[in-house]
């Protein structure tokens, strides 16, 4: 497990990084860079990330927009357990249809964690695909 300023960090795998934020954050643009630099040092190749949402923060719209945008990244799986959360996150999404972003929305009281590893895996894979 890695500490972030904001958060924490777990390998899954060679492809999968886990990232929890600490409760009452407001993740900035600043932060999301921190994340970055993170995932750049730790993946050679494509990666996805599973956002574990225990804890309840928020997103400035800058770091919204920065979601997803860099190089290698396929997918985005959000695990939640309220169902506020979840509308949450659909709704950040909508904010950039676009960009198309891979990103899928898990109940964390159905099997979350788990069903989103496998979402990213295959995603991984159909990235790899593609080529």
């Amino acid at each position: 497990m890695y500490q972030l300023s904001f958060g924490h960090i777990s390998l899954i795998n060679e492809h999968i990084a886990e990232l929890v934020i600490d409760s009452g954050i407001i993740v900035s643009l600043e932060m999301c860079e921190e994340l970055d630099a993170f995932l750049m040092d730790h993946f050679e190749g494509n990666f996805a990330i599973i956002n574990n949402r225990i804890q309840d923060y928020g997103l400035t719209y800058e770091a919204i927009l920065h979601m997803g945008s860099l190089e290698h990244f396929v997918a985005a799986a959000v695990v939640t357990y309220r169902d506020e959360s979840e509308l949450y996150f659909k709704e950040m999404i909508s904010v950039r249809p676009q960009d198309k972003l891979n990103f899928k929305v898990f109940s964390g009281l159905e099997l979350g964690r788990k069903n989103a590893i496998d979402w990213l895996t295959e995603q991984l894979k159909l990235a790899e695909a593609r080529g």
